[in-house]
């Protein structure tokens, strides 16, 4: 029995048995508006929660890069006061300032360069110097405002011999990591250990007064770049590390080599240590969720071994992909790794694989892998192809036996171009608040560009996050490629 709610002229209607299908007609309208209604305010809810916490997050995420930004200014403000050092209550034994009898012309100064043994010397703002300066490895460990000090591994051969110590020997650093001792012969430059030439320099720590860098010809007539420390108002003259370029990057055999711990080596360790930290986490997930779906981290890196699986090592290696699968995997989540460990602001600020050093050696394992695993087939093809012409084969042979060693070059270069670009191109657009705004004498301008420059720095951060994990998987899929086509069975 339902009763009709409405009056009709002023009396009540009369009760009515309603039919069972319009009770059923009732209960699924009402159901309906019912589930309509629920739904349309849970998906209410849901969109204004969501676009709440975009909202949050887009604030968070302003907040962090425009932090980022300010504390990049003001570094690289720092870091071009350490230009600028006003020298003038500084007092030197045997030296009268006031007379005219000490005018010293030193041509050439470098970026870094302060004074020419206790007289200032003062030099234009070096964006490209400065970006060189902050993407170059070095022996001390910074993070933000902080230094901390590294092992010192230094031999050399002709001299003291095998000498270990901290960096901490070389006392105090100025915003450039120019140290203002000498210690067994060797001084702290621009956060770089080189060596006094000068056999008759002291040994002990001694302090020194600075170190300018002079335009010299070596014995090639090309100009050279060359230290020289100040002590006692004389110059002794240093020599740069040895590097295996053979001189091809203006470096070469030098009379030490330095083994040092540096901030590179440094990095490597500590991602080496996340990452194996991070894929024991994972093992043991496994174990302890045996036959149940991955969650968190575990799901994570699930889903980046597949596709390193599948776009990298099946394509390419075919059947014998699981041989090749860990070192793919090792050298992805490396570069990775270390690409990323780059990307955190003020946390040391290194470069390893912007460093040629690394990525050579990289190339290098991939160049052993691939001509280790290659198989009759593969050679034949290298030095005596079957089926060419014998005056064909004099053309090609040279040109595939070139092509061993242009491989792991490109891998070297690609991977050594595309991440040191991005670090000096966000250095560039920081320091274009200093070029343009006249380093402090024109604030207006100054305070102009920093708008504009702070939203290129912010793309730009963008894009080498995105680069981070491209030249990651670049440098993976090219490696399967190179040793798929090694162990690529004959077709004909």
């Amino acid at each position: 029995m339902i009763f009709n709610p409405l009056f009709r002229k002023g009396k009540l209607n009369i009760p009515t048995k309603p039919s069972k299908k319009r009770n059923r007609s009732y209960k699924i309208r009402g159901e309906r508006a019912t589930f309509a209604l629920i739904f349309r305010e849970g998906l209410i809810n849901k969109l204004s929660q969501r676009v709440l916490k975009k909202n949050v997050r887009m604030r968070s995420i302003l907040l962090i890069f425009s932090y980022i930004i300010l504390t990049a200014t003001v570094a690289v403000a720092h870091d071009h006061d350490g230009h600028e050092h006003d020298h003038a209550t500084e007092q030197h034994e045997g030296h009268d300032h006031e007379n005219g009898d000490h005018d010293h012309h030193h041509g050439g100064h470098d970026h870094g360069d302060h004074m020419a043994c206790g007289h200032p010397t003062h030099h234009e703002f070096d964006a490209g110097a400065t970006a060189f300066h902050h993407i170059a490895d070095a022996n001390v460990y910074s993070i933000g405002p902080w230094s901390f000090p590294l092992p010192c591994i230094l031999y050399a051969p002709d001299g003291n011999g095998l000498q270990t110590f901290m960096s901490s020997k070389f006392g105090d650093r100025d915003t450039h990591g120019t140290g203002n001792k000498a210690y067994k012969g060797y001084v702290l430059d621009q956060g770089t250990v080189v060596r006094v030439k000068d056999n008759n320099f002291p040994q002990e720590q001694v302090d020194i007064a600075g170190i300018v860098h002079l335009q010299e010809k070596d014995a090639k007539g090309k100009e050279k770049n060359v230290p020289h420390v100040c002590y006692n108002d004389q110059l002794y003259k240093c020599d740069k590390k040895s590097t295996a370029d053979a001189g091809l990057f203006g470096g070469g055999i030098t009379s030490y080599y330095d083994l040092s711990i540096t901030k590179n080596v440094l990095s490597m360790f500590i991602v080496c240590f996340l990452l194996g930290w991070l894929f024991l986490s994972v093992a043991k997930s496994y174990r302890n969720r045996r036959g149940q779906a991955p969650k968190g981290v575990q799901s994570l890196i699930e889903s980046i071994v597949v596709f390193v699986r599948d776009e990298c090592a099946k394509p390419f290696l075919g059947h014998k992909y699981m041989k090749f699968l860990p070192y793919l995997l090792a050298i992805f989540f490396f570069i990775l790794g270390l690409n990323l460990w780059g990307q955190i602001p003020f946390l040391g600020g290194s470069n390893v694989t912007g460093n040629l050093g690394v990525t050579m050696v990289l190339a290098i394992i991939a160049f052993i892998v691939t001509n280790l695993n290659g198989n009759k087939h593969y050679w034949e093809h290298v030095f005596w192809m079957p089926g060419v012409p014998a005056w064909v084969k004099t053309i090609i042979t040279p040109v595939e036996i070139a092509g061993l060693f242009i491989k792991p070059l490109t891998l070297m270069l690609r991977l050594f171009a595309n991440i040191t670009a991005g670090h000096m191109v966000i250095i560039i657009f920081v320091s274009l608040i200093f070029i343009l705004g006249d380093v402090g004498n024109n604030a207006g301008v100054a305070w102009g560009t920093s708008i504009g420059s702070v939203l290129l720095t912010l793309f730009m951060m963008a894009i080498e996050l995105l680069v981070a994990f491209i030249q990651a998987f670049v440098f993976t899929l090219l490696t399967a490629s190179y040793i798929g086509a090694a162990t690529e069975e004959a077709h004909h």
